[in-house]
């Protein structure tokens, strides 16, 4: 017997596909009843390689001696469908390579589609914003008691706790004011979540804090509404000062107009006050200083603003109206009958791209991702991704509001949980309108501020000023800086890349509040993503 010394030498496949449990490789090997396909690329290979094939290379090499080869055949007949298994499983990763990429997804992405069978009710997310100490926390707690969501032992007990602390009104508020801190001090910190349901709708309640110390919470908690409450307080002094220069009910107001919020109910709290005894004159006098600056914001007072006067801590026109004698001259609806049965319906996207904002995070049995859904619709089971990190994550659980399955440490408020086939853009350089509100000095190239967009907060630097606008006319003229009360576009970057997308083609992906030294500077929207 004699060795072919001119045989190839065997070299592993290193770029062989891994076996992979429940995919279709293992049946290739084990149904090898296609003869014609494994010698073809045996034939192609050894023809690159110039190799002559022992049974196939007889009439291509007619010069080389033939005394080896008849000496070879009868050992290598036993060697021959060794040596072809492997080379057919070497051939079809060659011959396709396009399965090493598919080989990890399980299968392909199919949008859900939303089914409206009628056993669903409409939810709305509704913001309390105002000044500080105006009612925000305590119609909060109204509400949930008087929709069932509290009951009464508890309120009771919040009752017995804050006479002791010397906080007697305050006890109706501790249903939002969970923790320590707010509970002593009385002050809202962060935006309290709550819910409650009426005949047609669900309702997620969402307690912005009213100092201007927590005005950040406060964008986050706006970004995530769809209706906000605008909670007045009618006492004598206490009106005037949240709305006078610097308080925060100006501010708020602004601020969730430029969160996309589109109706606006103002409630004029405290009406029974022993200032203001239900008075319509002064509920008059304070819808009548309020309108035209909520005119000036974009809200339009005849379709998008309602008034309704209340009283907190006796649940008067929440839900129920007092005797005849209080306030016999207001025949509106009251709050729960209003946004129940008159306020118009939400159109939501649900045929459109997954869009869920993260607004927060937490951990139990996994990590519970809170969220916004603001198009699309997302289903137990579903691959999506997570931007800008792309980092792809499957839903383990769905629940109202909040996701489950991706490690907390990869999640951060301001990601957006996205669908794999249509991913939002991410970029650190953009081109943006924007008006200036209140700002001393001018505004150019190497400015720094913060810039809260969606739930995200990011440092941002002013590249350069392209143009200012007319508001009357709008016409552009070429200028290096900007000043207060003027409306121009300009280039802002961020150190990190963030998800972002114009204004035009998603609305809450493109609007956006600059802020600096604690005050609100300026408002815009998202032109044009450059990188």
């Amino acid at each position: 017997m004699s060795w072919n010394v001119n045989a190839p030498s065997f070299v592993p496949n290193v770029n062989a596909r891994p076996f992979v449990p429940g995919q279709r490789y293992e049946s290739e090997p084990v149904a090898p009843a296609q003869p014609p396909a494994p010698e073809q690329d045996w034939d192609a290979e050894e023809d690159q390689a110039a190799v002559a094939a022992p049974s196939e290379a007889a009439p291509a090499h007619v010069n080389e001696p033939a005394e080896p080869e008849e000496a070879v055949e009868p050992p290598q007949e036993k060697p021959e469908p060794q040596v072809d298994e492997p080379k057919a499983k070497e051939s079809t990763p060659a011959s396709d390579p396009a399965d090493d990429i598919i080989a990890p997804i399980a299968k392909k992405f199919q949008r859900a589609v939303f089914v409206d069978d009628g056993s669903h009710k409409e939810h709305i997310n509704i913001v309390f914003v105002g000044h500080v100490d105006a009612g925000k926390s305590t119609i909060g707690g109204q509400l949930m008691f008087l929709t069932g969501m509290v009951d009464k032992r508890t309120l009771e007990k919040y009752e017995r706790e804050a006479k002791e602390k010397g906080r007697e009104s305050w006890y109706l508020s501790w249903c939002m004011d969970t923790n320590d801190e707010e509970r002593e001090k009385g002050k809202t910190v962060e935006v309290g979540r709550a819910y409650f349901e009426t005949e047609r709708r669900h309702f997620t309640i969402l307690d912005a804090p009213g100092h201007k110390s927590f005005v950040p919470n406060m964008i986050s908690g706006a970004n995530q509404a769809d209706l906000a409450v605008l909670v007045i307080s009618a006492r004598r002094g206490e009106f005037e000062t949240g709305f006078d220069r610097g308080g925060q009910t100006r501010e708020h107001a602004m601020l969730v107009k430029t969160a996309g919020v589109k109706h606006l109910v103002v409630l004029v709290n405290k009406m029974d006050d022993p200032t203001v005894k239900w008075e319509e004159e002064r509920y008059k006098e304070i819808e009548g200083k309020l309108s035209p600056f909520l005119r000036k914001c974009g809200f339009n007072p005849k379709t998008d603003i309602t008034y309704i006067p209340c009283s907190g801590l006796t649940g008067a026109f929440i839900k129920d109206r007092p005797s005849a004698s209080d306030c016999s001259w207001y025949t509106g609806a009251c709050f729960i009958e209003f946004i129940d049965q008159q306020l118009p319906s939400y159109k939501r996207d649900y045929n459109g791209p997954v869009r869920c904002i993260v607004v927060d995070k937490y951990s139990e049995m996994g990590t519970v991702v809170i969220g916004k859904m603001e198009s699309g619709v997302v289903e137990k089971g579903d691959t999506l991704i997570v931007m800008p990190n792309k980092q792809p994550v499957q839903v383990l659980q769905a629940w109202n509001d909040e996701l489950e399955g991706v490690e907390e440490a990869e999640l951060n408020n301001g990601f957006v949980i996205a669908s794999p086939d249509s991913l939002p853009k991410v970029g650190r350089l953009f081109d943006a309108e924007v008006f200036i509100l209140e700002h001393k000095s001018i505004i150019t190239s190497g400015y720094s501020c913060v810039m809260h967009i969606q739930s995200a907060i990011k440092e941002v630097v002013v590249k350069g000023v392209l143009c200012t606008i007319d508001k009357k006319t709008g016409q552009k003229t070429k200028s290096r800086f900007v000043r207060q009360d003027e409306k121009c576009i300009m280039r802002l970057e961020s150190p990190e890349s963030f998800v972002i997308e114009p204004f035009k083609d998603y609305p809450y992906l493109g609007r956006f509040t600059l802020r600096d030294e604690g005050k609100t500077i300026a408002i815009g929207k998202v032109l044009k993503v450059i990188e």
